[in-house]
């Protein structure tokens, strides 16, 4: 009887435990800031949890494509938050407070003049290390002179990543965008299926 009771309360002990783990879990998900986040200086703080975000693409221009000499030739992973996402395919634009994160990674240890390698899949591309993070925030005040977005480099380089960032010259990223995509609310929505109906 002893035994039984002593197995009971461990069992009642264990599902309490793990109810509590779970919740804390849940709890520590939930309290990830969203949106853009600046520190006092006015320096937008590393974006969290975006890996979990939707991802939209990842294009590509290798330099083995490129005569050795291409402006990015990392993959470009995107990610956008789920209810912004929300609104572009209602609208045809992100709300105000999205950041779109693009995380930059290496093509996998080229084997060929091209920078591709092969595979059981096939000769291609595959993805290498992390190597940096730009970021896009919408913010029509702060960022008025740029067309309502604003431009963040956190690194160009393996992890980690700077801690924060202050917002790149018009002449490093906005003037591309305003030169070709001002019309698809300064986003290359052409890159990503998800976007490109709109």
């Amino acid at each position: 009887m002893k035994k039984c009771l002593l197995a009971v309360v461990a069992g009642v002990g264990l599902i309490a435990g793990g109810a509590l783990l779970s919740n804390t879990k849940a709890a520590a998900v939930k309290a990830q800031p969203t949106g853009p986040v600046f520190d006092a200086d006015g320096k937008l703080k590393l974006p969290t949890g975006y890996r979990r975000w939707v991802f939209l693409g990842a294009p590509l221009t290798p330099n083995g494509l490129n005569n050795g000499k291409a402006g990015f030739p990392e993959y470009h992973h995107v990610y956008v938050e789920e209810k912004n996402l929300d609104v572009y395919l209602k609208t045809g634009s992100f709300p105000e407070g999205t950041v779109i994160v693009k995380e930059l990674t290496r093509v996998l240890d080229p084997t060929f003049p091209d920078g591709s390698r092969s595979e059981p899949s096939g000769r291609g591309y595959f993805n290498g290390v992390y190597n940096g993070m730009d970021v896009t925030v919408k913010d029509s005040k702060r960022f008025a002179k740029t067309n309502g977005w604003g431009f963040f480099n956190f690194g160009h380089h393996p992890e980690p990543y700077a801690e924060a960032s202050t917002e790149a010259s018009a002449s490093e990223c906005a003037g591309c965008h305003a030169a070709y995509v001002a019309k698809t609310d300064m986003t290359w929505v052409q890159f990503y299926p998800m976007l490109r109906g709109k």
